[in-house]
C-alpha cells in the first residue's frame, strides 16, 4: 500500500446517509476522498468543501453507477486528480421494498443494475486499475441472512456482492488487495427510513440488543478499519455490522 498520507478512495454514493460519514471518516484517516453522486450535486459540493476547509483533499463526480460507464468515469477522475486509486468503497445503492409477487420489471432491473451492476463494474474496474495492495469495499446488507419479506430482489442482489467478493478476494490476494463486505443491519438514513411508520420503526430497535438504530458513524468506523492498514490480514470476509441484531 502507498503511503498513509497520499492515499486515496472513491466512495460511490457518498452525497448524503452512510457514504458521506464514510468519506469524512477516511477524510480524517488522511486519505485524499472521490465523493461520487448521482443526483444530489450540491450535498457532495458541500461535504467536499467542508473536508477542504479542514485541510483534506477531496473532489466530487458526478456518476450513475448503474450506467455501465459509471464506475470508469470514477477511475478516470481519481487518476486525473490525484494519480490513481488505492481504496474502493462500493456504497452506493437503491432499494425498494415489495413482495416478490409484486415486483415490477422496472424495479428489479433498477435494483439489479444498481445495486449488483454497478457493484459487480466497481470491482471489475478496481480489479485491473487499483494500486498493489489496496482495498475493495462492497457493502452488502443484513437482509441476508435474516430473509425478511418484502426484500427478495434487494437481497438477492446483496448475496450475490458477498459471493464475488470471496471470489475476488482469492483472485487478488497475489497483489496484496484485500477484497471485502460490510453488511450493515437498520441505520438511521433517509433510504432506511423512507416510508416506515413510527410503530414500525419502534418495533425494529426492539429487535435489536443494543435498543437502537445503527448511525452512519458506526458504519463508516469498520470501512475505516478495513480501508487502513491493520486489516491486511483480512480479505473475503463479510462484517455483518448490526449491533447483534442476528
Amino acid at each position: 500500500m502507498t503511503d498513509r498520507q497520499t492515499r486515496v478512495a472513491i466512495v460511490t454514493g457518498a452525497s448524503k446517509g452512510i457514504g458521506a460519514a464514510i468519506a469524512k471518516r477516511l477524510s480524517q484517516d488522511g486519505i485524499a476522498v472521490v465523493v461520487n453522486y448521482a443526483k444530489g450535486r450540491e450535498a457532495a459540493e458541500a461535504i467536499v468543501a467542508a473536508l477542504a476547509a479542514s485541510g483534506s483533499r477531496a473532489i466530487s463526480v458526478a456518476a450513475d453507477i448503474g450506467d455501465p460507464a459509471g464506475m470508469a468515469t470514477l477511475f478516470d477522475a481519481a487518476e486525473r486528480a490525484f494519480g490513481g486509486t488505492d481504496i474502493l468503497v462500493n456504497n452506493a445503492g437503491v432499494m425498494e421494498l415489495s413482495t416478490i409477487a409484486k415486483v415490477t420489471d422496472e424495479s428489479f432491473e433498477r435494483m439489479i443494475s444498481v445495486n449488483l451492476g454497478g457493484v459487480f463494474r466497481g470491482l471489475r474496474e478496481g480489479a485491473g486499475r487499483l494500486r498493489d495492495g489496496g482495498r475493495i469495499i462492497s457493502f452488502s446488507s443484513s437482509v441476508v441472512g435474516m430473509y425478511q419479506p418484502g426484500y427478495g430482489v434487494y437481497a438477492a442482489a446483496k448475496a450475490a456482492v458477498e459471493a464475488m467478493t470471496h471470489v475476488l478476494a482469492k483472485e487478488l490476494g497475489s497483489r496484496g488487495i484485500t477484497v471485502n463486505a460490510v453488511a450493515p443491519g437498520p441505520v438511521e438514513t433517509e433510504l432506511f427510513m423512507a416510508g416506515k411508520s413510527e410503530a414500525l420503526v419502534k418495533t425494529i430497535v426492539g429487535m435489536n440488543p443494543f435498543g437502537r438504530l445503527g448511525q452512519p458513524d458506526d458504519i463508516a468506523r469498520v470501512v475505516s478499519f478495513l480501508a487502513g492498514p491493520d486489516s491486511g490480514w483480512v480479505s473475503g470476509q463479510v462484517i455483518r455490522a448490526n449491533g447483534g441484531i442476528i
